[in-house]
């Protein structure tokens, strides 16, 4: 299946380079370009992507709030942050809903890495961001799930849904529901792609 994907970035170097790696490296993807941020809006709300790269410095840039326009307008739409900016400017950005951050220093392996990893596991976070990520107070919401909530915790975020759960553990379908919100609640997420994010940064 082609994957399409939307380099936004006002450096024609930066667009034309990026194309023609993640050409040459990754099969069966389809790449279009957009120099500033109104631009990539308004491609993005004509046509369906499934990955934006995305220059966090580009003209007419509205900061971390081109992270919520984005997602609102589609939700399942995955960003990648694209920037020369320090880790700390890149975590904040994440905390606002990307899906990972990469380095426009970085080599040509790890940005056809990254892109890759984006679409087989919907994120990426180099070692030095998940390490700032995982500041205490979201380790010690994680440690202070019940035994039951880690168990179904666990089975969620590794694509277990309400029938296969209630199966493994034998319990009530209504009970997992309950238990889910609990979950939600003191992890302070809203879906799984926020329970499986921090697994990835806790677990793996």
């Amino acid at each position: 299946m082609i994957k399409k994907i939307l380099i936004a970035d006002d450096h024609d170097i930066v667009l034309t380079g990026t194309a023609i790696i993640l050409e040459s490296r990754i099969p069966d993807v389809l790449i279009d370009t957009a120099s500033d941020y109104p631009e990539a809006f308004d491609k993005i709300s004509r046509q369906k992507f499934d990955l934006l790269i995305l220059d966090i410095n580009m003209p007419e840039s509205r900061n971390k709030k081109m992270i919520s326009e984005i997602k609102l307008l589609d939700p399942t739409l995955k960003i990648l942050v694209f920037s020369a900016y320090e880790e700390e400017i890149a975590i904040q950005y994440i905390k606002e809903g990307a899906d990972g951050y990469i380095n426009k220093l970085s080599k040509v392996d790890i940005i056809s890495e990254a892109v890759m990893k984006m679409f087989s596991e919907g994120n990426y976070y180099p070692n030095g961001i998940v390490s700032k990520l995982l500041q205490p107070s979201t380790l010690d919401a994680i440690k202070s799930l019940s035994e039951r909530e880690y168990e179904i915790f666990m089975l969620m975020v590794k694509g277990n849904g309400n029938l296969e759960i209630s199966n493994e553990m034998d319990i009530q379908m209504s009970t997992i529901s309950t238990y889910k919100k609990r979950i939600h609640k003191k992890l302070k997420t809203s879906n799984l792609a926020d329970l499986i994010k921090l697994y990835e940064a806790y677990m793996s």
